[in-house]
């Protein structure tokens, strides 16, 4: 495949990855679409990362995105990882069907990859074809622009591409390939496929470059490696925490899908959740409910527990005292976590500081909600709008007047004793309780409409979902609750 001179979309890939971790990786191509076709491009994304695909023809953009030819500078990879995939240890997994071009710098100075996600086999393919459908590959775009809009930290879409050929999954697909942006793809599986494979002087050289390139403040810790894994806990506990409160469901928290970053990644069979229940699942392959809505700190203290595991061998070679320290770390995680998403519940009830009531406060009200089978995303609309006298939203999603009366009297009092009005409460609530979600209805019908050919109701959902807190007149079915009878949702993982 040769290169393209793209002219004035120049990516000034900086490979830094390529550079400086041989035998991390295998090299690797795209396959070549037969008829790409751009669906979708990110200018917002593109003008932030100092991308000027304005200046491109569309036709040109969909041979850059879907791996038809390479961009100047480029080194197409394949990174290598492993992964405990629901429980079991998989010792070898890497990009089956992705590919790293290359990583390029901001304007704002920010390092970024840039990847192509079903761009065709690789190394580490398992016989499997490496392809993408156009289902999966749009749902990743609608849900990760949502979830970045909510100020959930994400990898993100750039583009996507219909490639012109037949994907075979159930059935037969239209294919398509992501442009993914993230901060990097290094996973907790990628730790624990050097720690399996190769030992300490692999990990040492993998933390120290993690270090230098995610958070160059740890490389004067007394012991760096100990450092990096307090950092990445403390990000995880802030993601999982961010997940929890908009109701989104990831589905497959494997540990090679959780990156050191503290970015969702991997938007296989997630979902937002309608109705609140605690053991919430949409995943076809998650029968025990593993991944379950409830599940998710304790699934992030599993994952930790397995980081800490494979970067003993860089904390032992520091001092091995520290080992102690780094199973601290890992044992503290729930009270570190309740802490971070008791602060996340209270922003979203409008309480600001911490009260002595609060644990139980929040605790009842989760127990409400299920018991009344309320809409998780609208009751905190319905809360701030009762705030501003309006209780019919908050009366059209229970069962009865007095359904949460005792819970909701206690809420109230908690509000009264603030020095701020109601009004100023209801405000700062709607700026962090989304109105508007990719409710799981309106994305299968765009999914669906999208692979009939027409992108109309899927460009329309992801215009909605980029603005997800202010109230839009003409917007009333985005915000709507779930059909009483939908039946129960189920997704899949995509390859």
């Amino acid at each position: 495949m040769s290169a393209l001179d793209i002219g004035v979309m120049d990516f000034a890939f900086d490979n830094s990855f390529h550079r400086s971790m041989g035998g991390f990786y295998a090299p690797a191509d795209a396959a070549k679409p037969s008829m790409p076709e751009l669906l979708a491009i990110n200018h917002l994304l593109a003008d932030r990362l100092g991308l000027d695909v304005g200046g491109t023809a569309k036709d040109e953009l969909a041979r850059i995105f879907s791996g038809h030819v390479l961009p100047e500078g480029s080194n197409p990879l394949a990174l290598a990882y492993a992964g405990h995939q629901f429980g079991h240890f998989s010792p070898q997994l890497g990009d089956g069907r992705a590919l790293l071009l290359g990583e390029i710098i901001a304007p704002e100075g920010a390092r970024y990859d840039v990847q192509l996600k079903g761009s065709g086999p690789t190394a580490f393919s398992r016989n499997g074809d490496g392809k993408a459908a156009i289902g999966p590959v749009l749902r990743e775009f609608l849900v990760s622009e949502a979830m970045a809009a909510m100020g959930v930290p994400t990898t993100r879409a750039l583009a996507a591409v219909a490639t012109g050929d037949r994907v075979q999954r159930e059935r037969a697909h239209p294919g398509a390939v992501l442009t993914r942006i993230a901060s990097s793809h290094i996973r907790v599986g990628t730790f624990q496929f050097f720690a399996a494979h190769f030992g300490a002087d692999h990990i040492v050289q993998l933390a120290d470059y993690s270090i230098r390139r995610h958070f160059p403040d740890l490389a004067q810790a007394a012991n760096p490696s100990l450092a990096l894994l307090d950092r990445v806990i403390g990000l995880q506990c802030e993601l999982v925490a961010r997940w929890l409160a908009v109701g989104f469901i990831h589905g497959v928290m494997n540990t090679d899908n959780v990156a050191i970053s503290g970015e969702t990644i991997d938007y296989g069979p997630c979902a937002f959740m309608d109705r609140f229940a605690v053991n919430t699942v949409f995943s076809s392959i998650d029968a025990n409910g593993r991944y379950a809505y409830g599940r998710q700190p304790q699934i992030l203290h599993w994952n930790m527990a397995r980081f800490a595991e494979a970067l003993l061998p860089a904390i032992h070679r520091v001092s091995p005292a520290d080992v102690d320290a780094a199973k601290a770390l890992v044992d503290a995680i729930p009270v570190r976590f309740r802490t971070i998403w008791h602060a996340q519940v209270r922003g979203k009830l409008g309480l600001g500081g911490e009260g002595p009531d609060d644990s139980e406060l929040i605790d009842t009200l989760f127990d409400e909600l299920e018991e009344h089978d309320v809409d998780f995303t609208s009751f905190f609309r319905a809360l701030a709008m009762l705030l501003r006298g309006d209780g019919a939203m908050l009366e059209s999603l229970l069962p009865a007047l007095d359904a949460m009366a005792p819970w909701i009297a206690q809420w109230w009092e908690r509000i009264a004793h603030k020095a701020t009005g109601p009004l100023e409460h209801a405000a700062a609530m709607d700026a962090v309780n989304p109105l508007y979600i990719p409710r799981n209805h309106l994305v299968e019908a765009a999914l669906d409409a999208a692979e009939a050919g027409d992108l109309a109701p899927w460009l329309e959902l992801l215009e909605v979902v980029r603005h997800p807190y202010a109230l839009r007149q003409g917007h009333e079915r985005f915000a709507a609750p779930a059909p009483a009878d939908a039946g129960p949702y189920t997704t899949f993982c995509g390859t």
